[in-house]
């Protein structure tokens, strides 16, 4: 079963959802907002794809933030950010039998088949 992390209201994580079902893989939606993250999943998220990868700076929830949370940030500020504002994150984050892939292109799409 592939987990796919993101948010419900993602049109990209629904995209993803449908394109799973559409090829017959078994997935299911972890909402980062309404399910959580543990600290444990972020780290290793971090570790895999690297925070720069994941912190999402395009979106309305970066450029809500204080001046002072978007200065200097490094990977501990920008772990404490995401695990506190899950919306940072970069979506959706796929859990494929312990494969962690970023993103919802033809790249990653290719690396979930397989």
């Amino acid at each position: 079963m592939i987990v796919v992390h993101g948010l419900k209201n993602c049109d990209t994580c629904r995209n993803a959802m449908k394109w799973l079902a559409a090829e017959g893989m078994e997935a299911r939606l972890h909402d980062l907002r309404a399910d959580g993250l543990d600290a444990d999943t972020l780290g290793r998220w971090v570790d895999v794809l690297g925070w720069e990868a994941l912190l999402n700076r395009r979106g309305t929830t970066w450029r809500k933030l204080p001046e002072n949370d978007m200065a200097d940030i490094d990977e501990e500020k920008a772990k404490a950010l995401m695990f506190e504002h899950p919306a940072l994150i970069k979506r959706p984050v796929f859990d494929a039998g312990g494969k962690i892939i970023l993103g919802f292109k033809d790249e990653q799409k290719a690396a979930l088949k397989g």
